[in-house]
């Protein structure tokens, strides 16, 4: 029995390969190239996450009520039909379709995949080694995506929409890798008629009283999809300014395999970092980090790809430690649907933060933007540090 699971989490590395191979990454300078302006993409990105944040919760719960397996695969057919309607295209609103069937195929892996693994490694009592399996998760992630990228960089100025059909073909290898897949028994046919019979309100119940009752886990929560909004809406706002710069193909790709080298060897120290800080410390030292947004005023092309390079490391090396914080405070029976609630948050940031942000961009420069959100970050943490002296004293 464990071979079967030590084969799930293998098959669950392939599939994370496969998923998340990044050739269709630089959707915004694609969408640039179909005439979309960066309003229009900020409000694609936007429907994105509306569409994320109804279809989240009930992904999850679709995880917990039925299984981890099925879930999966109609994600990656939701990423198929996705990628076909981005190469029929046409207009704002088949391109808004498109992203709209991509947020169902976000939402049908976000969280599935980690509990999957997770659920496995406890079946065997191996669930200490889940932070280091999540490590090795998003390195599989971020070599997937930095290749995906690099080769869709060869493709920004010939044939572009070749990229689509890439993807198709990828997901077709990441059906066929989730196929061979066992349902762990916490979450499968062996599990009690009593368990199984949990109601979908009854999912959602117990995971509001988890979450009341344990509010560290919700403010993590919150303060992690700030976080991951910001350092999301900068890897793509600046892929406008690599087209506005007339980067060449070969120099994208360089830049995204240097950022990719830089992603890898940080997520190196995930663990040790898991294990030796506090969260409240963590979580502080990647707000404090954050400033450095202020220096986009100076509007210099080294400051603008320096910071590029941290906000990428920085939000590599800080998912498998929010992963494993999550997994460690949540019950089996709500794993799906409370890991869902993270990427939630996520949405609604990135709802708020990314066309606001397209828009500045196109009324200013890219710099200002950034630097202006810096500056808002600056002044927030100011604030919650002098309220929180006021009520300590």
């Amino acid at each position: 029995m464990k071979i079967e699971y030590q084969k799930n989490v293998a098959c669950s590395y392939w599939y994370s390969f496969f998923a998340f191979f990044g050739i269709n990454s630089l959707w915004v300078i694609y969408l640039q190239q179909q005439g979309l302006s960066l309003v229009e993409i900020g409000l694609c990105e936007s429907i994105f996450h509306v569409a994320s944040f109804l279809f989240e919760l009930p992904s999850g719960v679709l995880a917990d009520r039925f299984s981890y397996k099925s879930v999966l695969i109609a994600g990656r057919i939701m990423a198929i039909a996705a990628a076909v309607t981005m190469l029929i295209g046409g207009s704002f609103w088949v391109y808004a379709g498109g992203f709209v069937l991509n947020a169902f195929s976000y939402n049908l892996q976000s969280g599935t995949l980690e509990a999957l693994i997770y659920d496995s490694l406890l079946e065997q009592r191996q669930e200490k080694h889940y932070p280091k399996a999540a490590a090795h998760l998003n390195m599989i992630f971020e070599f997937a995506d930095t290749g995906g990228v690099v080769l869709a960089g060869l493709f920004v100025h010939w044939h572009f929409e070749l990229t689509y059909v890439i993807e198709i073909l990828i997901s077709c290898l990441a059906l066929f890798s989730i196929l061979l897949v066992k349902e762990p028994r916490l979450v499968s046919g062996a599990q009690t008629e009593e368990t199984s019979a949990a109601s979908t309100k009854e999912i959602l119940l117990a995971a509001w009283k988890l979450l009341q009752h344990q509010p560290q886990l919700r403010n993590l929560m919150i303060f992690q999809a700030g976080f991951d909004a910001v350092c999301t809406s900068y890897y793509f706002y600046f892929q406008s300014l690599m087209e506005n710069k007339n980067f060449t193909s070969w120099l994208i790709s360089a830049l995204l395999i240097l950022a990719a080298a830089i992603n890898i060897f940080a997520m190196h120290f995930a663990p040790h970092l898991k294990a030796k800080l506090p969260v409240s410390t963590f979580t502080g030292w990647l707000a404090v980090s954050l400033l450095i947004l202020l220096t986009c005023w100076f509007n210099q092309l080294v400051i603008l790809l320096g910071i590029f390079l941290l906000v990428q490391a920085l939000g590599s090396i800080s998912e498998p430690i929010f992963s494993s914080y999550y997994n460690e405070a949540v019950p089996s029976e709500q794993r799906a649907t409370l890991l869902s609630v993270a990427s939630v948050f996520f949405s609604i940031g990135m709802i708020v933060i990314f066309p606001f942000l397209g828009w500045l961009i196109e009324k200013s420069n890219f710099a200002i933007a950034f630097g202006s959100l810096g500056l808002v970050l600056l002044v927030l943490l100011g604030s919650i540090s002098i309220h929180s002296r006021f009520f300590a004293n």
